[in-house]
């Protein structure tokens, strides 16, 4: 028995293939220059039937960071739960975040043109929500190790958020640059060992 036809999805199933659309397409290419056209012809699709589902394609940016925000945080939360320990907890996280953009890299791509906006947009402060679960995380997981004495009393838990996301966003990009995601995986290990001695882990 065959499921449906791409052209009759049930609507869930077609909100979802069509964020899923804007991630395959923004792998390679500008998120800016994606438009409705673009989205609807990779899907072949019309423009109508893309906005039976979208009011427009803010909506469509807008579910696609919602799905990022909601794959991301529980690829992370499932690293932390089978960690031992919080020290073990940031290395998966580190770990589950990078191994989610080499799954998708089109994502961010997405959330940096999001970021680059000069007006408030839906995505845009969904972004902002995501990053500060994200902290939040980082957060907890820092202050149980400090408790623990596994990590110095007087590390700056301000900088290591900052230090933490800096890291992933800097593989990012050299990534982007030397058009080779997969680089990231290889050189994640050797930028945590580094993290590590800069957060002051107790021997």
């Amino acid at each position: 028995m065959t499921g449906p036809s791409p052209k009759y999805l049930p609507a869930d199933e077609r909100r979802a293939a069509t964020v899923q659309a804007v991630i395959d397409l923004a792998a390679d290419r500008n998120p800016a220059d994606i438009t409705t056209a673009a989205i609807a012809g990779h899907m072949r699709l019309t423009q109508g039937a893309l906005f039976r589902h979208f009011p427009n394609k803010e909506a469509i940016w807008d579910a696609v960071m919602a799905h990022a925000e909601k794959t991301l945080l529980a690829r992370v939360d499932a690293a932390i739960a089978r960690s031992d320990g919080p020290l073990a907890a940031l290395e998966a996280m580190f770990q589950a975040h990078v191994d989610f953009i080499v799954a998708h890299p089109g994502i961010p791509r997405i959330l940096f043109a999001e970021l680059q906006h000069d007006r408030a947009t839906p995505a845009k402060a969904r972004v902002r929500a995501l990053l500060e679960q994200y902290r939040a995380r980082l957060l907890e997981q820092a202050r149980r190790g400090i408790a623990q004495g596994a990590l110095r009393d007087a590390l700056d838990l301000d900088a290591m958020p900052a230090l933490f996301l800096g890291m992933i966003q800097g593989l990012v990009i050299q990534a982007m640059l030397a058009g080779d995601i997969r680089r990231m995986q290889r050189q994640a290990p050797a930028l945590f060992a580094l993290f590590r001695q800069g957060i002051g882990v107790r021997s």
